[in-house]
């Protein structure tokens, strides 16, 4: 802790995508900065990417002493919308909850979430939430290749093995 400031956490909602570069622009004004973030993967045609992606999008969080530091410079950084708070105040994060979101990170500065091949067990109900089975219901069955999974839908009468992105899938 900085000699005689009082540092809390704040939250400072960013451009979309951009909370890179508002770390990075806070970080040069001597502001401490915590973004939280995992390891996604995208598909696109026949390809897989992993790369960097933020846990909470559009959110990073900020430390400073609302009493003694120049705050109101964050509200005007490039890539923050704003910092949240109640009425023209910021409002501080609840204590030890960032160095808990800290604690949680691996070796590596990533969070390691779980596939859904980890959240499910066979025979757990599912429903869709994207893509053209979106908002049916059905039956977690298998994992099938990287993070992909195999449901069955009740369609027309009958059990159909569908095969999504296992993000498509959430707990009714």
């Amino acid at each position: 802790m900085i000699e005689g400031l009082n540092l809390n956490w704040y939250v400072a909602l960013t451009h979309p995508n951009g909370e890179g570069k508002a770390a990075m622009q806070l970080e040069r004004q001597g502001f401490e900065t915590y973004l939280p973030r995992y390891r996604k993967t995208t598909r696109h045609a026949r390809s897989t990417r992993v790369h960097p992606a933020p846990l909470f999008p559009r959110y990073i969080f900020v430390r400073f002493d609302a009493a003694k530091q120049r705050w109101r410079a964050v509200n005007s950084t490039s890539g923050v919308t704003y910092l949240v708070g109640h009425g023209d105040r910021p409002s501080p994060v609840l204590a030890g909850v960032v160095e808990g979101l800290k604690r949680q990170e691996g070796s590596d500065g990533f969070f390691e979430l779980k596939s859904a091949a980890q959240r499910f067990k066979t025979g757990d109900a599912v429903r869709v939430v994207r893509g053209v089975f979106e908002a049916c219901q059905g039956f977690f069955e298998a994992r099938t290749d990287h993070d992909r999974v195999a449901i069955l839908l009740d369609l027309m009468g009958r059990k159909v093995r569908v095969v999504l992105d296992g993000e498509a899938i959430v707990a009714p």
